[in-house]
């Protein structure tokens, strides 16, 4: 967490308010969450900026400034980012990381409770390399069964494995990683090599619908995410397998089973219904 659907609520929403702003002052006050830049050059390129730019790629927030560089967030399981039109509280300030004060007084933060995100700053060589690792978007029109299949081609992990990893496929994680297997009928653990063509397009359409529906309710907040406004997501209401090891499946009635013994994190399915 955040994963696709959660950073691209807040892309959406924080992107209106902040693209065409110009940065006055920037404040950095936790240094652990920087990669690739030191804190003098990071404030340095914040200020008297402007944010050409706002978007997702995969899981991050990207920033576009008119210098050319790009600022990456990655929100990871504790971030936020978003826009205040007044004084922060003392709470709100508590576990502010990067605090950024535009020209009109406004100001966007990066809030981080566990500090797990991240900062980037990176030139344009730097970015196409960054963005270059990252798999194909699965709500673009380009993402087909096709592509998606060559993109898992030859690859013997568990097919739950496979599709969280980010060099394969952007923005999907544990959350919908479960939610997507079980829609489509398949156990997590099997081998992605011994996916028929019929699975391999079944597993792609409840992707992209999983991630769809997701963003139609502004995330999954379990616990800290929030979106660009502030306010949490809706998407926990509709989980039908994770976090939900021990209760009853919503389609056969069969306790669902809970396990580790994949990737190490919490995987949820039916027995049954996912043979």
């Amino acid at each position: 967490m955040p994963e696709l659907p959660e950073v691209e609520t807040i892309v959406r929403e924080i992107a209106p308010q902040l693209e065409g702003s110009r940065i006055a002052r920037a404040e950095l006050k936790k240094t652990d969450v920087l990669r690739e830049v030191t804190k003098p050059r990071l404030i340095k390129a914040l200020q008297g900026d402007t944010i050409e730019q706002v978007y997702r790629r995969a899981k991050h927030i990207v920033f576009r400034l008119s210098s050319g560089h790009r600022m990456i967030i990655q929100p990871r399981m504790t971030g936020s980012v978003i826009v205040y039109e007044r004084e922060l509280t003392r709470d709100e300030l508590k576990y502010a990381v990067l605090i950024c004060t535009l020209s009109d007084k406004r100001k966007f933060v990066y809030r981080d409770v566990r500090r797990l995100g991240t900062i980037w700053l990176l030139d344009e060589a730097g970015w196409i390399g960054y963005t270059g690792r990252i798999g194909p978007e699965p709500l673009e029109e380009t993402f087909t069964p096709f592509v998606f299949a060559d993109r898992l081609k030859g690859t013997r992990t568990a097919v739950k494995k496979a599709i969280m990893d980010q060099r394969r496929l952007a923005g999907v994680g544990n959350i919908y990683a479960n939610e997507a297997l079980f829609d489509a009928r398949l156990n997590p653990a099997k081998s992605t090599h011994k996916l028929s063509v019929e699975e391999f397009a079944r597993l792609h359409a409840a992707i992209v619908d999983v991630l769809q529906r997701a963003l139609a309710s502004s995330g999954t907040t379990l616990r800290d995410y929030r979106t660009g406004r502030g306010e949490r997501g809706r998407f926990q209401f509709e989980l039908r397998v994770y976090k939900r090891g021990g209760e009853k499946c919503v389609q056969c009635g069969k306790t669902l089973v809970e396990t580790h013994e994949i990737d190490m994190r919490t995987t949820t399915y039916c027995k049954k219904c996912q043979r």
